[in-house]
């Protein structure tokens, strides 16, 4: 990590060190990523893909950037020290293979298969083909900035203050307990230090928004199980516009999809995770309808 990067609160919560067996790597999950008690779903999944870019360096490659990731969530680490093994499955010429398993006291916590590589800089390429349009969202200064801490919320939410997260006035009936009833959330989201964005950090932005199920119910926290993303592109410059919903909520588990554009309205990342959620017994769903 070079010192520029190491400015950045970002940068010094992911960075691992690299044990003699250049497969093994110490981290401190860092409190300041947290949800509640619990370190957040991307932060980790960002930890764990720096390892295993580092793991590949010392193999030979200069794959670095996570094109795809799948992590299941085993159970979640305390903040404090951890550990990481990162293995090497494929060396290849466009893309290799890493497993990543975050543990701590002896126990799994975080398993993820990478597809490693190396992504574009912003603005060199477009997509072949997209059937993804971008969508609108009122300006930044017109959206609303959401604090770590409010009245009446179970637990402080960290990452909100690692974050500028700034979300549309029409998807915040949620925080004044009144839920519009559609499971979508959109807004801005950056880093609250003015760091740049690469495909770590919107490893990081994938999970980073409030659970878009928030607008259905109050339901308090939910545990990511699992989380599929993948990672287009270096973002262009300025604020990422995030959309997040959630498609079903069955069972004690709601599926959520997640997308990530730039300011050239490039789709950079996608993300699509399984958590669980338990929903106030005796509370009535609301009527069946589609993201707005």
């Amino acid at each position: 990590m070079s010192d520029q990067t190491a400015s950045f609160e970002f940068d010094r919560a992911t960075a691992v060190r690299p044990r003699a067996d250049e497969i093994t790597f110490d981290f401190d999950v860092d409190e300041g990523w947290t949800v509640g008690p619990k370190p957040n779903g991307g932060y980790l999944l960002a930890v764990a893909a720096r390892a295993a870019g580092e793991a590949l360096g010392f193999a030979g490659s200069d794959h670095r950037d996570p094109l795809s990731s799948s992590a299941h969530y085993l159970r979640a680490p305390d903040p404090g020290p951890a550990e990481i093994t990162a293995t090497v499955l494929r060396l290849g010429r466009g893309a290799s293979q890493v497993r990543a398993t975050i543990s701590q006291n002896g126990k799994p916590c975080v398993d993820v298969a990478f597809t490693m590589g190396t992504l574009d800089d912003a603005g060199v390429s477009r997509p072949w083909w997209s059937g993804h349009t971008p969508f609108d969202l009122p300006p930044i200064d017109e959206c609303i900035k959401l604090p770590s801490s409010r009245e009446g919320a179970p637990f402080v939410v960290s990452i909100m203050d690692r974050s500028d997260l700034r979300l549309d006035p029409a998807v915040t009936g949620f925080a004044s307990g009144n839920p519009s009833g559609h499971a979508e959330l959109r807004g801005w989201i950056s880093f609250a230090d003015g760091r740049p964005v690469d495909p770590l950090g919107l490893l990081f932005f994938i999970d980073a928004f409030p659970p878009a199920t928030f607008e259905l119910a109050a339901t308090g926290w939910v545990p990511t199980l699992s989380l599929t993303a993948y990672v287009r592109a270096r973002p262009a410059p300025g604020p990422l516009r995030v959309r997040q919903f959630a498609q079903v909520v069955d069972g004690g588990r709601f599926d959520e999809v997640c997308e990530v554009w730039d300011s050239t309205d490039r789709l950079v990342a996608q993300a699509t995770q399984l958590a669980a959620i338990r929903i106030p017994e005796g509370l009535e769903p609301p009527p069946i309808g589609s993201p707005s």
